[in-house]
């Protein structure tokens, strides 16, 4: 990897760098460091580089032209064409990081823009700099200082710079932890022992104390970085508490489905990438209110979990409507027997206005149709035979041949929500009372244990018919209210 600082200070920059494990790595050829003076392109036969600001204000500025001619001096042109990144120090970027560091040391060439005085006309800025990059906010007298600390980040995330190729990793903000507690010879100084697990020779034990001491020593010092800690695990904990209440969380996350924006000690916010909706949980008024200043205010929905959470969606974001649902669980491991006498499978796009015409309060035509396309509504069918009511046979049309080519109908339908729970349960009024229903969610609930997940759904709290099917066929209900709110 080839870095390139542009300064006022080469000696400087070369000083600092060219020594230890940096200065070992240059002369492998593992990387390189290339320091272009500044003053060596100016105009001025003084090497002057720096003139006052028009507009007036205090101290000098440097001038665009001696910057922009060493940097075509010193950058190379890349064979594909892009850009070389050019990273200008100053307190107005993005912080760095470890991500950072790791994310620039793919580069080949990197580039370096170290700034004086009071800064550097921003027209050569706007051409040449691709990053604006700070280490803290405080005020350096110069980009030097800056530049080493990055180089020196991000030569150890190149490979072969550091003997134990794990050591670049492995240390301080490593997954969002601090570095563990270390010791060395001898065994007591001082009156201070050594912790007797480092002496044991059990490394899963000595692995196990290790992560534990990084996690306490970043809750305590970093609380900032704890909360980015191992997101899914920590939110899981948290919702496990009381799975009843939290199953739509927790299979969002176990599908891959939920962004994890925020796990607090007494909350969890996520939101769901197909859908957008966000899930909120929270143990306190100020917990949700934090959590909810992470949502954004023109959201598609939120599913709340607490009344007041709701009550503060409500009032955060200008949201009207407001519905009280009941989670119900299937807990069990085992499938259903399923209905031999109903026909049910996939429906695709062709049903999209028999569906849409007795699910449209929830959802758009075109949010139907793309459902159909995913692959998460099922059918029942009966045979034109079955039916009783001899008008049944004009009003729903012939939709498909079924064995030993009968005639069929479509009598209902259930889905899968984009968030994961079970619904959009509906059976067509000629065909109630025959136990369509409970062969549509038997079938559902044995396909949806097929992937390994569980089975749940939410029943608004005046849906005493719905509310008994899902008893009788075993699953379990969290008592506590969810909101969903739109």
């Amino acid at each position: 990897m080839h870095f390139h600082i542009l300064t006022l200070f080469p000696e400087m920059v070369l000083s600092g760098l060219n020594t230890s494990i940096l200065g070992r790595a240059c002369e492998k050829g593992l990387i390189s460091l290339h320091a272009v003076n500044i003053r060596d392109y100016t105009a001025d036969k003084h090497k002057k580089v720096d003139d006052y600001p028009y507009g007036g204000g205090a101290g000098m500025l440097m001038q665009a032209q001696p910057v922009y001619d060493a940097y075509r001096a010193a950058v190379p042109q890349r064979e594909d064409g892009r850009p070389v990144r050019v990273v200008y120090v100053t307190p107005q970027g993005r912080v760095f990081n470890q991500d950072m560091a790791r994310e620039l040391a793919q580069e080949e060439d990197l580039v370096f823009l170290c700034g004086h005085y009071e800064g550097i006309d921003e027209r050569v800025l706007e051409e040449i700099v691709t990053d604006y990059v700070s280490i803290g906010d405080y005020v350096l007298t110069g980009g030097e200082l800056p530049a080493m600390v990055m180089i020196d980040a991000i030569s150890r995330m190149v490979p072969g710079v550091l003997k134990n190729e794990e050591s670049g990793e492995f240390e301080s903000f490593h997954e969002n932890l601090l570095e563990y507690p270390q010791y060395t010879r001898p065994e007591v100084w001082m009156g201070r022992s050594v912790p007797a697990v480092l002496l044991s020779g059990d490394h899963a034990k000595v692995d196990k104390w290790r992560l534990e001491q990084s996690i306490e020593r970043t809750k305590k010092q970093r609380p900032d970085l704890y909360e980015k800690y191992d997101l899914p695990g920590r939110a899981l904990a948290y919702l496990k508490q009381d799975k009843l209440l939290h199953m739509d969380m927790i299979e969002d996350i176990r599908r891959g489905q939920a962004e994890i924006l925020a796990v607090l000690s007494d909350g969890v916010l996520t939101k769901n990438r197909l859908s957008s909706v966000y899930m909120v949980t929270a143990g306190n008024k100020d917990a949700g209110e934090r959590l909810l200043s992470l949502a954004e205010p023109d959201a598609e929905g939120f599913t709340c979990h607490q009344k007041f959470v709701a009550e503060s969606v409500a009032e955060r974001f200008g949201k009207k409507l407001i519905s009280e649902c009941f989670q119900m669980v299937y807990t069990r491991k085992q499938p259903f027997l399923e209905d031999s006498g109903i026909a049910i499978r996939l429906l695709d796009e062709r049903f999209t206005e028999e569906v849409f015409a007795y699910y449209n309060r929830f959802h758009t035509r075109d949010e139907i149709q793309r459902f159909l396309k995913s692959g998460c509504i099922y059918g029942a069918f009966l045979t034109m035979e079955e039916t009783e009511n001899a008008a049944a046979k004009e009003e729903w049309p012939e939709t498909a041949k079924g064995c030993e080519g009968s005639r069929e109908v479509l009598a209902g339908f259930i889905g899968t929500h984009e968030e994961g729970a079970m619904g959009m349960l509906e059976v067509f009024e000629p065909y109630r009372r025959r136990g369509i229903a409970r062969a549509l969610e038997k079938y559902l609930i044995n396909r949806t244990l097929e992937k390994g997940h569980t089975p749940y759904c939410q029943i608004f709290t005046d849906n005493e018919a719905s509310l008994r099917l899902q008893e009788k066929l075993g699953l379990r209900i969290c008592r506590k209210k969810i909101y969903w709110i739109s």
